[in-house]
């Protein structure tokens, strides 16, 4: 009988050593966006602390969170064989995220990042080592694939993961676009947008992603269905989410307000969101879970450390204020 993957995903991992600054300063616009973080230049500056955070990333992140909630969770990525990819698979095994598909490529090194943690936000040094990556079509039928942040040399990975969506016409595919796959164009991944069941992105992001200054969230939504996603869910930091299903769109509000380093936030909430989907819950239900599970990791250092189980999950939901429920928009 062959094997039969409930969830699987795709993209980058990277360890993330967290050096929390407090001898800075973020300048930004009279609107209070577009900020840069200043350092005194030549100087020595000091730090708060430094934790590393392993075996994170879009997919990893979601990959972990969606086994906490329950669900059999596969990843596929590359790591070299060195020290940070060998604490990394050590990592995923001990949250129990299933490794049979990730690659060790012997002479390369692990991604490997810097996260400068100031106040409650980060900005994050990546640098992507250039995987010689391929998709086996011999891998088995998954019901769910997640697919997000790969490096720029991804393009033809892009098209085997393509063909295999093809050969295995029932898998349902969720997409958060990284920073290159944005760049790549909607022409380049047109099958890859026209194949989503649900694409996840934030606000700025969706803007980025169809290259418009459209501000209104409703009509970046349509726009994105327009290209095939059947659902689309726009994150808008603490202004709460948005969902839209090409008929009718909902909005969910944060809940609790709380963030103490906002790594990891929208990664929690997509794994919630889809876990949800795949535990049978309706539209409605699943972006009840989303914003919970974003505010538990918010309120820890790094993308995982929040990350919640079902039984954690289902009792703050049940604990949550009047207020805190889905408002259908049209």
């Amino acid at each position: 009988m062959e094997k039969q993957i409930d969830f699987l995903a795709i993209g980058d991992i990277a360890t993330e050593p967290f050096i929390k600054i407090t001898d800075a300063e973020a300048n930004c616009d009279l609107q209070g966006e577009h900020c840069k973080i200043c350092f005194r230049f030549g100087e020595k500056i000091p730090y708060e602390s430094a934790e590393v955070c392993y075996a994170v990333g879009n997919s990893p992140n979601v990959a972990v969170g969606a086994k906490k909630l329950g669900i059999n969770s596969y990843l596929v990525s590359y790591i070299g064989d060195d020290y940070v990819g060998k604490q990394d698979i050590e990592s995923l095994m001990k949250d129990g995220v299933n490794i049979e598909y990730m690659k060790i490529v012997p002479g390369m090194d692990s991604n490997y990042h810097y996260v400068l943690w100031y106040e409650n936000e980060r900005t994050i040094l990546v640098k992507h080592t250039e995987f010689p990556y391929s998709f086996s079509l011999d891998t088995p039928e998954a019901k769910w694939v997640y697919l997000s942040s790969l490096a720029s040399n991804s393009f033809d990975y892009h098209m085997e993961i393509n063909n295999y969506l093809k050969k295995y016409p029932n898998i349902k595919l969720a997409l958060q676009p990284g920073t290159f796959q944005i760049k790549l164009g909607l022409e380049v991944l047109k099958e890859i947008y026209e194949r989503t069941e649900i694409l996840f992105c934030n606000y700025v992001e969706a803007q980025k992603i169809l290259n418009t200054k459209e501000t209104k969230i409703d009509n970046l939504m349509k726009m994105l269905v327009s290209l095939g996603p059947k659902i689309v869910v726009i994150t808008d930091g603490l202004k709460g989410a948005y969902a839209f299903d090409g008929l009718n769109s909902w909005f969910v509000p944060v809940y609790g307000e709380h963030s103490y380093e906002s790594t990891g936030a929208g990664d929690a909430f997509a794994s919630a969101m889809l876990s949800a989907i795949i535990l049978g819950k309706s539209l409605e239900e699943a972006l009840l879970w989303g914003p919970i599970n974003a505010m538990s990791v918010v309120s820890k250092v790094g993308a995982q450390k929040g990350l919640l189980s079902r039984e954690e999950l289902e009792k703050l939901l049940s604990e949550a204020k009047e207020d805190y429920k889905v408002t259908k928009l049209n």
